[in-house]
């Protein structure tokens, strides 16, 4: 019971969302950001649009890429700071001063309170400055105020408070809290005349606004004071600034004015039409208590309660952004009958004037919105729908109503991509539709893409499977013919896409563009998108294509494939970007609506274009270049870098003027580097020696670059490298030369020694090995000498004794006995002949010539007669050989080799003649 009774509440009550216009693009700097406090009472920006804030714990700066924090010497709060020149003015507790930049962009104070003289301090805090028409400074406490002039502090003490001053006229006007207006004359306060309105109320702030005096009051609204007479302003917007307690004012040109509130942000009003937005928390700022405001350059500064807000003025993109969560991400976009609608995740929602209001029934999932045959229909997660007078009417209960086209040269038919195939509309004469869901075999998928190549011929695309190319009935209930284009016959079956282009199908698969060839029956690249790879088509018409990239550069492109391009890279925009959601609908030639992940942008192109064309781009600053340990001055000069610490290079960009831009820098040296990027912090790493020149240009919203700005420098190459070190290389490369050559020369000469002493050697070894073979043929003829007389000895001998035998044998026949034994004497002689031995030992004593002392050394006990025996043995004589030539037999031959054996000390296994060849 419960439920049907919600079911029905939601049915009858519309949901409201807080209402906004479209509001131009706010960006929040929080405490985590810019490292101060909290709270930030004042804001000045210089010429060259750098930004100083007033905060609780010193002055804020901001050169449009970082925050830095400088305290004063006494750490105490500043309430105010005005940029005057090169000075930065600040005000604090009993103390004012300013602050400049020294060699390194540094901020360095000097105090200016030393000046004062003949005044005391009473417990004050100086809330403004300005300077004065005849070129003092003045500074505003609640006590009094103070006149900076040459080097002089003057000061005027009135009674009461001073809640705000100005020049008007002329004269400076003073506001004295609830007590009205004074005119400061010769250092003293004269009340202003008929201002009687202003008395009990509290002036807050006071601009000069159409030649007459804007005063502001705390709770009671605007008066306008033209130097005779007051009074109340009667413009509408002043109820609500006497609700929401105004706190400053600040003039926005063309005629408009930004409102700070206490409690409800700023109103950004324009007097002319009376019509003004508010910006407050529900519509993006972080806090609704404004306690400064500033324009400079169509930028609206705020300094909030916590935090700093800067709203981008008269951007040619506004957006609706849905801080609650209600809305959830947009899918399409609608005008119907004077109305905006919305179809987002969580169903359709709509305009009436600034309020967003949800159609009753429509919770869900949203695809398609659009107006067909005179009717808004939404194509819906449970079906498509009907929005008109009866609410949110369900034509269709075929879930999932992702495209609906219409079938050429067809009246009033239509066919529908669902989450099961495909469905026919057709609306019928009495107003109705006629919904049925076209039948084919293998046509059960979902087709979110789809488009006509012909009238019969239909073109969709699988989410996973690839292309189908689909033929038609003659009534278009039911799919005669289906042909199948995947693996080998398309480039991909995964993320595509497909599309009628000046009647070209054209696909896009996985980033890349492809046609198909009736002809051939075939898909080829299709080079008209060549350039367009990696980008999803939005939008097309006869004229232009727009593409976005939301992945990698997340801008949206609208290009006419010829000459006309038009980059849209607004940074709300491209954080908001939806990858595969998004969609463009346009409403003019010159408007676009861009669907967002929180909610739509309004694009107006005419507007980028003129702001593109009448902006000069600035030329961005160089901040900070710096190596790993240096910080250096940035001039027109060179910058040497030391090799050592050049391993990381850091150069830090800023273009102030132009917030939130991104760059595109070059690098040109012995390496070559060009980028695009977000950050102002550009890092180089590990650069090789040499000179660079580095240039970086600030890039418009269409990518439009500005004049570069120039930087110089030169990494000093390794130590190794030096100038020095390649002097002493050279002076090395002398000594080592010099020393080669002595060296070459010293090898010369010892190689020369060298061959001499072979020569030398090679011709003593010749004479050596000549001597050698002398002596060898020497010691072959007295070998040969040797073998001959012993030959000679023995055979005399053996003929002697054979003589003797036969003397013996016949001596009976011998008569003359005395005789006989005469010739038996001398035979004997003739053997035992010492003139025989002695030439045998001199020959061979020649050729072994310490044979016998060495054997007589080793064995004393041996005889001449031993000896003898030795030396034919020696010379490997047989015993019967030896016989003659010692005149025994051949059995006292072996007697006495038996006896020297044992002289020998030998045993009987030991060859005797063997020992005494080697001996």
């Amino acid at each position: 019971m419960l439920k049907k009774f919600i079911r029905l509440l939601l049915l009858l009550v519309p949901l409201l969302v807080s209402g906004q216009n479209l509001l131009p693009p706010i960006y929040n700097y929080r405490l985590s950001e810019y490292k101060g406090a909290s709270k930030n009472w004042d804001v000045s920006i210089n010429d060259n649009g750098e930004v100083f804030v007033a905060n609780n714990k010193g002055l804020l700066y901001f050169n449009g890429e970082q925050w830095t924090l400088n305290k004063l010497p006494n750490n105490t709060i500043i309430r105010s700071v005005e940029c005057i020149g090169d000075r930065v003015y600040t005000g604090s507790y009993e103390e004012f001063g300013y602050w400049t930049k020294n060699e390194y962009g540094e901020l360095k104070y000097t105090s200016l309170t030393h000046l004062i003289k003949n005044h005391t301090f009473t417990s004050e805090e100086f809330w403004e400055i300005f300077p004065s028409e005849d070129g003092s400074v003045l500074f505003r406490s609640f006590s009094a105020v103070y006149s900076y002039k040459d080097g002089k502090i003057d000061v005027v003490d009135p009674p009461h408070v001073v809640s705000d001053f100005i020049e008007y006229q002329g004269k400076l006007i003073v506001a004295g809290g609830s007590l009205g207006l004074f005119e400061v004359k010769n250092d003293k306060l004269e009340p202003l005349h008929n201002q009687d309105l202003l008395l009990g109320k509290t002036v807050t702030d006071m601009v000069v606004f159409k030649d007459k005096l804007l005063v502001g009051t705390k709770l009671n609204g605007c008066y306008l004071y033209d130097g005779r007479t007051l009074e109340p302003w009667m413009d509408k917007i002043n109820n609500e600034l006497k609700l929401h307690q105004l706190n400053k004012i600040s003039l926005l040109g063309n005629n408009q004015i930004g409102f700070g509130s206490i409690k409800n942000g700023v109103y950004l009003y324009n007097a002319t039409t009376q019509q003004f937005q508010v910006l407050n928390r529900e519509s993006g700022l972080e806090n609704n208590t404004v306690l400064s405001i500033l324009l400079f350059n169509d930028q609206l500064w705020l300094g909030l309660d916590n935090g700093i807000a800067r709203i981008k003025l008269h951007n040619p993109i506004t957006y609706y952004t849905d801080y609650t969560g209600t809305l959830g991400m947009v899918y399409d976009v609608a005008s119907y009958k004077g109305r905006l609608y919305l179809g987002s995740n969580t169903g359709v929602f709509y305009f009436e004037g600034n309020e967003l209001k949800f159609v009753n029934g429509s919770q869900d999932h949203v695809w398609d919105l659009e107006v067909v045959e005179g009717d808004l229909l939404c194509g819906h997660n449970t079906g498509t729908y009907k929005i008109g007078e009866n609410g949110f009417e369900q034509i269709s209960n075929i879930a999932g109503g992702y495209q609906l086209i219409k079938v050429p040269d067809q009246t009033s038919m239509y066919v529908q991509g669902t989450y099961n195939g495909l469905a026919k509309f057709e609306k019928r004469a009495n107003g109705t539709w006629d919904i049925v869901k076209i039948k084919g075999e293998g046509l059960d998928f979902p087709v979110k893409h789809l488009c006509f190549e012909t009238p019969k011929i239909l073109w969709v695309a699988h989410p996973y499977k690839g292309y189908y190319r689909i033929h038609f009935d003659d009534g278009y209930d039911r799919v005669s013919k289906i042909q199948e284009f995947k693996n080998e016959n398309a480039p991909s079956e995964y993320n595509v896409e497909v599309y009628n282009i000046k009647n070209h199908i054209v696909l896009n698969s996985e980033g890349n563009w492809y046609s198909y060839n009736s002809i051939g029956d075939t898909i080829v690249p299709f080079e008209e998108f060549r350039d367009f790879k990696n980008k999803e088509l939005l939008f097309f018409d006869d004229r232009y294509y727009w593409f976005s990239d939301s992945e990698q550069e997340k801008s949206i492109i609208r290009s006419d494939l010829k000459t006309d391009s038009l980059i849209i890279a607004d940074n709300p925009l491209k954080e908001r970007l939806a990858p595969d959601s998004q969609n463009i609908i346009k409403v003019n030639d010159s408007t676009v609506y861009v669907t967002l992940s929180d909610g739509f942008a309004r694009v107006n192109e005419a507007r980028i274009r003129e702001q593109s064309m009448e902006q000069i781009l600035p030329i961005p600053d160089l901040i900070v270049f710096k190596d790993q340990r240096n910080t250096y001055v940035i001039n027109d000069d060179e910058i040497p870098i030391p090799y050592r610490h050049s391993q990381s290079l850091t150069i830090e960009v800023a273009s102030p003027k132009y917030m939130s831009p991104h760059y595109y820098f070059e690098l040109k040296g012995p390496k070559l580097y060009s980028e695009y990027v977000e950050s102002g912090s550009i890092n180089f790493q590990n650069l090789p020696f040499g000179k660079y020149t580095f240039q970086v240009y600030t890039v418009g919203m269409d990518n439009s670059l500005s004049e570069p700005n120039t930087l110089q420098f030169e990494v000093a190459p390794p130590w190794f490298l030096s100038w020095y070190s390649l002097l002493l290389y050279l002076a090395l490369a002398i000594v080592a030369i010099l020393l080669v050559r002595r060296f070459n020369r010293k090898k010369l000469v010892r190689k020369h020694r060298e061959l001499q002493d072979q020569m030398e050697k090679q011709q003593q070894e010749r004479l050596a090995k000549m001597e050698k073979e002398e002596l060898a043929k020497e010691v072959r003829l007295k070998q040969n000498e040797l073998a001959s007389t012993t030959l000679n000895i023995a055979k005399k001998n053996e003929m002697i004794l054979e003589l003797k035998n036969m003397l013996l044998m016949n001596k009976d026949k011998f008569s003359n006995s005395q005789r006989y034994r005469a010739f038996i004497k001398k035979l004997n002689n003739s053997i035992e002949d010492t003139e025989d031995w002695k030439r045998f030992e001199v020959n061979f004593k020649e050729l072994h010539d310490d044979f016998f002392e060495r054997l007589l050394k080793a064995y004393p006990s041996l005889t001449p007669k031993d000896l003898r025996l030795c030396a034919y043995l020696k010379m490997n004589l047989s015993t019967k050989e030896i016989a003659p030539l010692m005149a025994i037999s051949v059995r006292g031959v072996e007697i006495h080799r038996y006896r020297l054996r044992k002289k020998l000390d030998m045993d009987s296994s030991n060859n005797l003649s063997n020992f005494l060849i080697t001996f």
